[in-house]
């Protein structure tokens, strides 16, 4: 069993004596504090944050990491308050050990929900500081190597998570070495006996594998020493979960896998890697296709590295990494590596990788603020905790990673919340495309924005970036609110102009009682379920009708009818059945929870509807008529050559858009044909039936 004597004789190494004298007091004021507590397996409490403290050691982390490891659970499991740790610790210690104590389970409906909570607790302790995500994940690790203490259910409720959670988000901050050790023991816990047999394989190819690997390094290692070049060449081993997720991912056989031999060569400058590569290029030929500069392009954890397969002697496929000390230091150790936690040092690929983690996190934080609850917060989280990334380039030269299946939208969202909110179209490689095509690798991207447009909720269809997906929902709840809360001051002023009143002029302490009836926190919740319509206008103008007037006047209004400007929004829809235009009579009716839906008034879907002043509102149009609105025709034709072209000819000469055309049923030579059309108002649509009548085919035109 480790004890504060070996890991104080390790930090030795890169602390300073009173740095370590301040690591060993933190030790034994946790020995005092869980006094008495014991561990599943039996052990003293202790171990455990002296555990975690030794794995973040290895790391090379600073002093008030090591502190915050020993104290991690002295908040959650004693009377020790923050308060008391920040006086005998500092501040900073105080803040990591209260930001690991946040990242405890809660009781939720469900385990889903409980681990999305968790995991947005997780990114808010994260934005204060980094330092408490990695030493959280290094007690998740020591809890891992110690599973086997608990029960069967519990061991895989644990492992599933750390699955799900925690080996993600370790990838995602560069931590290789640390994920790779999460991935297989949660495997094994959760899937212990397939993680039996692919060990037991493992094992028996490696066996068989030794002299083909041996010789190889020998090849690579004596090309290297023929061109003058420095370099450590050593055969890298898949680990088994890699081995399980190829196996089931890409549905190949385990001796398929373990066909490919894989070596990583360590080198000194930036400039050996690309003179190594040469070099290995003329000892093995490349196989086309399959070389990955990730030196020139980091990946989006910062993993810098370049990666090429070669045809081996004997059909043997071969993998080969090659990169500096540096890289693979900070491959190994991610956020870890970054000097800032360090007393010695500075290095360009660990200060990438943090940067790199810093603006996750921050893109983290502006999802999470958007995002409705937990579980809509880890949705869109999901795709950015599982990247195959593309990379794709501004007009200006600067590239930027985005998920595998990105599109144009996800694009622009990447670039700037305000440019994916405004953005109409988009040029790829200077063509235009559709916004919904997905991106490749080596694309130039440019967005076309205008000031007036605005996000379309079809794009939640096609785009995959959890920030475009926040921001798009972020800004079509605020639209829908903003509409609903208009509506519904319009429609409760109607309502309150029956009484000779408005609502400016409403009595306060009645306004108030509403409020506390309803149970709303305020006025703009009240005229937003209004607009809804979860709330009748009808019944909140009585209740909030002046005292001198004594009887109810009818519920119908008598007021002129409410205006609509005409562009539809997300409260106020427009219905298929019967496609109002400007110019037609029209009757708005509130439907529970989608706000107002425009009919025609001799539309047959409302029926005795109209007649109900509680839902039915009479609308009247106004504003400009530049907008177009779609309306269908059903014509009655006879069958002639070319009589499709004839009518979409005339459409267009009309000056409408023509959105679809269907042929259907005939009888003889008379065929029935639908027509879907964009018109202005109705004096418009008068004119395109006039222009269609003038063919001598059409015998027949009906609005339905």
């Amino acid at each position: 069993m480790p004890t504060i004597d070996d890991l104080s004789q390790r930090l030795t190494e890169y602390l300073d004596p009173e740095q370590i004298n301040l690591v060993r007091r933190a030790y034994f004021y946790a020995e005092q504090a869980h006094d008495g507590q014991r561990r599943k397996s039996g052990e003293p409490y202790v171990t455990h944050p002296l555990a975690v403290a030794s794995i973040l050691a290895n790391m090379h982390m600073d002093h008030p990491s090591l502190i915050s490891a020993m104290l991690h659970d002295v908040i959650e499991d004693t009377d020790i308050c923050y308060q008391g740790i920040a006086e005998q610790f500092g501040q900073s210690v105080a803040d990591i050990v209260d930001g690991v104590s946040k990242l405890t389970h809660l009781e939720f409906e469900t385990r889903a929900e409980a681990q999305a909570e968790n995991f947005q607790k997780m990114v808010l302790a994260m934005a204060e500081d980094i330092r408490v995500i990695i030493v959280k994940l290094s007690d998740r690790l020591h809890n891992m190597r110690t599973l086997g203490a608990m029960p069967p259910e519990k061991q895989r409720r644990i492992a599933r998570e750390t699955l799900d959670i925690y080996s993600p988000v370790a990838a995602r901050l560069g931590m290789r070495d640390l994920q790779v050790e999460l991935e297989d023991l949660a495997f094994q816990a959760y899937h212990p006996m397939r993680a039996k047999y692919i060990r037991r394989a493992v094992v028996k190819a490696r066996g068989q594998r030794k002299d083909v690997i041996s010789s190889i390094e020998k090849a690579i290692d004596g090309r290297l020493k023929m061109e003058g070049l420095k370099g450590s060449v050593t055969g890298r081993e898949k680990h088994l979960y890699s081995i399980y997720k190829k196996m089931k991912t890409q549905r190949k056989a385990f001796v398929d896998i373990m066909d490919v031999f894989a070596f990583r060569i360590v080198t000194e400058t930036v400039d050996d890697c690309y003179r190594i590569l040469g070099a290995v290029h003329n000892l093995y030929k490349p196989v086309p296709g399959r070389f990955k500069d990730y030196i020139a392009i980091p990946k989006a954890n910062g993993y810098q590295s370049l990666h090429t397969d070669l045809f081996g002697a004997k059909d043997i496929t071969i993998e080969v990494q090659i990169r500096t000390h540096e890289m693979d230091a900070v491959a190994s150790q991610g956020i870890a590596e970054h000097s800032h936690y360090k007393m010695y040092g500075d290095s360009d690929s660990a200060v990438g990788s943090y940067n790199r983690a810093r603006k996750w996190v921050k893109g983290l934080l502006e999802m999470q603020e958007r995002a409705g609850d937990s579980m809509e917060f880890i949705e869109h989280v999901k795709k950015d905790l599982f990247p195959d990334e593309v990379y794709v380039f501004t007009p200006k030269g600067r590239i930027l990673e985005l998920p595998k299946g990105a599109t144009p939208v996800d694009f622009a969202y990447a670039v700037h919340t305000d440019v994916g909110n405004s953005c109409v179209s988009c040029r790829i490689d200077r063509r235009l495309a559709p916004l919904s095509q997905p991106l490749e690798s080596g694309q130039t991207v440019e967005i076309i924005t205008t000031p007036r447009a605005q996000p379309n909720m079809a794009w939640l269809n096609f785009v995959v970036t959890g920030k475009a997906r926040s921001s798009i929902r972020h800004f079509l709840k605020n639209q829908q609110r903003h509409e609903s809360i208009e509506l519904g001051r319009r429609l409760l002023n109607q309502f309150l102009s029956n009484y000779g009143t408005s609502l400016e002029h409403v009595d306060a302490d009645k306004l108030m009682g509403v409020l506390r009836e309803a149970e709303l926190s305020s006025l703009q919740d009240l005229l937003e379920d209004i607009g809804m319509g979860n709330r009748m206008a009808y019944v909140v103008a009585r209740r909030l009708k002046p005292d001198t007037v004594e009887e109810d006047t009818p519920q119908r209004t008598k007021g002129k009818p409410i205006a609509i400007k005409g562009v539809e929004g997300v409260v106020l829809q427009y219905a298929r059945c019967c496609h109002p235009i400007p110019g037609d009579a029209i009757v708005g009716y509130l439907s529970a929870g989608k706000g107002m839906v425009v009919h025609r008034t001799d539309c047959g879907n409302l029926g005795t509807l109209k007649d109900d002043p509680e839902r039915c509102i009479y609308l009247e149009w106004s504003g400009s008529e530049t907008e177009e609105y779609p309306v269908t025709l059903m014509l009655e034709v006879e069958s002639q050559r070319g009589i499709i072209a004839n009518l979409a000819s005339a459409v267009t000469e009309a000056g409408a858009n023509l959105l679809k055309i269907d042929s259907g049923e005939h009888e003889g030579q008379i065929y029935k044909v639908q027509m879907d059309l964009a018109v202005n108002n109705r004096v418009h649509l008068a004119a395109v039936i006039k222009k269609l009548r003038r063919l001598r085919a059409v015998l027949k035109i009906i609005r339905p």
